[in-house]
């Protein structure tokens, strides 16, 4: 099933600015907040498209990249090329502090102390356990054909795993007590005197890094980090129509976090391989056609080479070099999914470089009759004449 855009799952339009998203998540998850319709799925799937949709028009740069490909361009929740959405955890995890600040920390919020981090509601504030984990890059290369098609690649990367060691660290980096300095309430309070009286103000605990508990007994194959760093096998979906440059991502497989943190996100970086025959230009291909003198004055048939296979193409009698034919559709999709580019076809007539007497002898008794003296008319026109008039 295809995703809904995301300026229509939150009611605005492509002009809207920062302040107008934020009203409209605010009004389309307080609609659809789980506490308001328990054991509701329809609503939760709503809840989790808005968040969605708040995640990628809230940020410069994804919303600079969704305008310009579309879902496809998106890795988003669910990676490159979808996936299977947000969690709630997901969304309580990337908007806690949102949450905080859209639905009203102080006084107004219709949920009590849901956001707050108070109290034991489905959307209370998850403490962080860790830091997070840092973003990897890779390059990968494609094909012309793997662009037109889409590609599903095994990438092997070295990067920071999960600790593997089942006896002491068991993924949390080894035995833990109550943090001493926050006794285990994860974050740390401090009071601090302004102009306008005094001000209090929450962080997590520098100690515990916001977890409520710290290491006494730490695993020695992680030496308490509780990750490794270690070769991992990714497979990634990529979309048809990448573009040479464009940066794709695929959300949470990046670095594993230290002590349970949030893993960082892969970035993978569109490297196109040269094709033997073909040219990109946007999302068209070209193809450079040689004919003999002899098959451009008398007119042939011949096969070319295309990301499909072979095409038969007829030249003409009487065709001058630099024609261009147009092969629809048989170039690249674009990469939000919208229209496929052509095939562009430009004749090239090749000219004899070494000539043997006799050939010579031939030419020069063809040289000056009458047709074949350059005599050019209104409709030979040039090169960009001639590609404008293949798109017009």
């Amino acid at each position: 099933m295809s995703k809904r855009d995301y300026y229509e799952i939150l009611e605005v339009t492509k002009e809207a600015s920062k302040a107008e998203i934020k009203k409209a998540y605010r009004k389309v998850a307080l609609k659809f907040h789980p506490d308001r319709n328990p054991d509701d799925k329809v609503a939760e799937e709503k809840f989790k498209e808005a968040a969605e949709a708040y995640e990628v028009l809230s940020d410069d740069q994804k919303r600079a990249k969704y305008d310009r490909f579309g879902h496809q361009g998106m890795g988003g929740f669910g990676g490159a090329g979808g996936g299977a959405g947000p969690s709630m955890e997901d969304i309580f995890d990337r908007f806690g502090d949102v949450f905080g600040d859209i639905f009203g920390n102080s006084g107004g919020s219709p949920f009590g102390g849901a956001f707050t981090g108070q109290g034991g509601g489905r959307g209370q504030r998850r403490r962080p356990t860790g830091t997070r984990g840092k973003n990897l890059r890779v390059r990968v290369k494609l094909t012309l054909e793997e662009i037109l098609n889409g590609a599903q690649k095994h990438i092997k990367v070295k990067k920071y795993i999960p600790c593997t060691d089942q006896g002491v660290c068991n993924g949390r980096g080894g035995e833990s007590e109550t943090c001493t300095t926050c006794r285990g309430a994860g974050y740390v309070r401090r009071v601090s005197q302004t102009i306008l009286g005094q001000m209090q103000t929450t962080s997590p605990c520098p100690k515990c890094q916001g977890s409520g508990q710290e290491i006494v007994n730490k695993c020695t194959a992680c030496n308490g980090t509780a990750r490794i760093y270690a070769e991992e096998t990714i497979k990634m979906d990529l979309p048809a129509g990448a573009i040479e440059g464009v940066q794709l991502s695929m959300s949470g497989r990046g670095n594993c976090g230290e002590r349970g943190g949030p893993p960082g996100d892969l970035l993978i970086l569109i490297e196109e391989v040269p094709h033997e025959h073909l040219k990109r230009e946007g999302n068209n291909v070209i193809y450079q056609l040689f004919v003999s003198f002899a098959d451009a004055a008398l007119g042939t048939s011949t096969e070319i080479p295309t990301l499909t296979g072979k095409a038969k193409i007829k030249v003409p009698a009487g065709t001058q070099s630099g024609k261009i034919f147009r092969l629809k559709g048989k170039g690249l999709p674009a990469l939000n999914g919208y229209g496929i580019g052509d095939q562009l076809v430009e004749v090239n007539v090749w000219t004899p470089k070494d000539l043997t007497d006799e050939e010579r002898k031939i030419i020069e008794k063809l040289k000056n009759l009458p047709n074949f003296s350059p005599n050019p008319t209104k409709s030979d026109k040039g090169f960009f004449e001639r590609v404008k008039d293949i798109f017009s």
